[in-house]
């Protein structure tokens, strides 16, 4: 048996933690400073991690490597299981042609300019956050709306901005899934906690979204479908996150917020024509005039709406009983390691829900989608092929990182960390959320910055006396305000509208939003951390 040790360094916990964060510091530095590739950073920074388990903190080589694979394993599965049956959804539709369809179909509900922001950037790119994530959203949703006739620029802020909200529930719940599978507790604990967080996000985004998109004339007369948008996605990502299902947070809360747009006679008035000479002024596709059968229009939304109810049945108790008994509960081979009390982690033992995760359920999604489409089995294949080999990379920085993570979590580096950083005391709070911004800053990933800082923050939070499921739901909450500056989000929306190399531009655009954005979740947390809005949490 492996037992963690704290101080490994001169018995210094000091020195401990500055030794241990060695890995992280070179992903952030390759990334951020040296501007290295992010799975290239990834590996490098898994190579140290592995160093420091080993020759600093004296995990057997042997269990070090058990525990790299253990993380790389499981951004395998569930992970990118679920990223990529998702995205292969979205690639069958491309080619049928019924993307372009369902794009013509958003057009046609307003042409005022910024309730189509409201559509297409924050309601129909939260949709595609549930599904797929990893910047999906951001390049789809800025190519539909300059293709609506938005100015590049102002269509990849509205983009990158709307991608804050469903972040943490996004490619079918991957976050806080990651997140409960590094800290240890309870997924619906978990989702419970951040959907008392981000639906708050909620409430302001779309406000932010027109003023954008129009300044104070687009606030002033479109504020009430803005609130009421907002509103209704925050409720049922609340609802939906807390009562029903985190991987389907997200599909529940975009589907709502679209509907309260539709009915809200406000949203379907005609646009003055100073307001869309105003902000209008790219070039408007020719082709979104045209007139689509209504069987060729239901059958573009049928991808949805099969997730939605392939998803919802799956949440049914007997459903959901009989898909568990597919999951294989194991000892990770060898592996075996004590905390510092000499408590064995639950990290030596592993899960397998080969059914009962969302992968395997957009999968048969995916197979319905197919038949719906009229999709060739070999056709369906060869897509299918083709998506894995568009996210090689991101495959590779995904089990990368949460190799990365695990090994430093199971080595001890992540409680060392922890310790230290706990002597913050109340203020570990307000640093929570920065913590998880600064993750998804860096990694680009939601997903990637709970499984660098979960486990730390909940160690963090058990040696100051501060709520580790607060400070665990905290690491997400901040970290979907750190998606619109991120370096691969920025380089994935400039690419998409035709603005390679102004990403210094673009960030400059959206860094103070997202800091104030992030402001306003740090002073949540402190609320949430004290009898102020403690009332919030279960």
């Amino acid at each position: 048996m492996f037992v963690q040790q704290l101080e490994p360094v001169a018995d210094s916990l000091g020195l401990s933690a500055l030794v241990a964060t060695l890995p992280l510091l070179t992903v952030l530095v390759l990334l951020g400073a040296v501007r290295m590739k992010a799975h290239r950073a990834g590996l490098i920074g898994l190579a140290m991690a592995v160093a420091v388990a080993w020759l600093v903190f004296g995990m057997p080589l042997g269990q070090t490597a058990s525990s790299a694979a253990q993380g790389a394993v499981f951004g395998l599965f569930p992970i990118l299981w679920i990223v990529v049956n998702a995205l292969w959804v979205y690639r069958m539709t491309v080619r049928t042609r019924h993307f372009d369809i369902l794009r013509r179909s958003f057009g046609r509900l307003s042409d005022d300019p910024r309730i189509q922001a409201l559509v297409v950037a924050f309601c129909f790119g939260a949709l595609l956050e549930a599904l797929a994530g990893f910047g999906a959203p951001v390049a789809i949703s800025a190519v539909m709306l300059v293709a609506l006739g938005f100015d590049p620029v102002r269509a990849a802020v509205v983009a990158l901005v709307a991608n804050t909200a469903p972040v943490a529930f996004g490619a079918m719940g991957t976050p806080v899934v990651t997140l409960a599978q590094v800290t240890g507790i309870p997924l619906d604990t978990v989702a419970t906690v951040v959907g008392r967080q981000t639906p708050l996000l909620a409430l302001v985004v779309p406000l932010l979204l027109v003023a954008l998109v129009d300044g104070r004339r687009g606030l002033r007369e479109t504020w009430v479908p803005a609130l009421a948008c907002g509103f209704a996605f925050a409720a049922a990502q609340f609802a939906a996150s807390n009562y029903v299902s985190a991987q389907l947070a997200d599909i529940g809360a975009a589907l709502a917020g679209a509907g309260a747009l539709v009915a809200v006679p406000h949203a379907r008035r005609p646009a003055a024509e100073p307001v869309r000479a105003a902000v209008l002024t790219g070039a408007r596709s020719e082709d979104l005039d045209r007139d689509d059968p209504r069987a060729d229009v239901l059958r573009a939304y049928a991808p949805y709406a099969l997730i939605v109810a392939i998803f919802s049945v799956a949440q049914i108790p007997p459903v959901k009983d009989f898909l568990a008994e597919a999951t294989r509960t194991f000892d990770w081979p060898f592996l075996d390691v004590a905390g510092p009390t000499g408590d064995p982690v639950g990290g030596n033992v592993f899960s397998l829900p080969l059914v009962a995760t969302g992968g395997t359920l957009v999968l048969l999604a995916g197979l319905g989608t197919a038949a719906v489409l009229g999709v060739h089995a070999r056709v369906a294949a060869r897509e299918w092929a083709a998506t894995v080999h568009e996210l090689r990379f991101a495959i590779l920085t995904v089990t990368s990182v949460l190799a990365l993570a695990y090994v430093m979590n199971l080595s001890g580096q992540a409680a060392t960390i922890g310790h230290f950083v706990a002597d913050a005391g109340a203020g570990l709070a307000f640093l929570s959320p920065v913590l998880g911004w600064f993750g998804v800053a860096v990694t680009g990933s939601d997903t990637s910055a709970n499984a660098l800082f979960g486990a730390l923050q909940v160690t963090a939070a058990e040696q100051s006396g501060l709520s580790p499921e607060l400070l665990a739901a905290a690491n997400s909450s901040g970290g979907v305000l750190g998606k619109m500056i991120s370096p691969q989000n920025l380089t994935i929306a400039c690419a998409a509208v035709g603005l390679a190399g102004k990403e210094g531009d673009l960030l400059r655009k959206v860094l103070p939003w997202s800091l104030g954005l992030l402001l306003v979740m740090c002073l949540i947390v402190v609320g949430q951390s004290t009898a102020v809005l403690g009332w919030m949490l279960p």
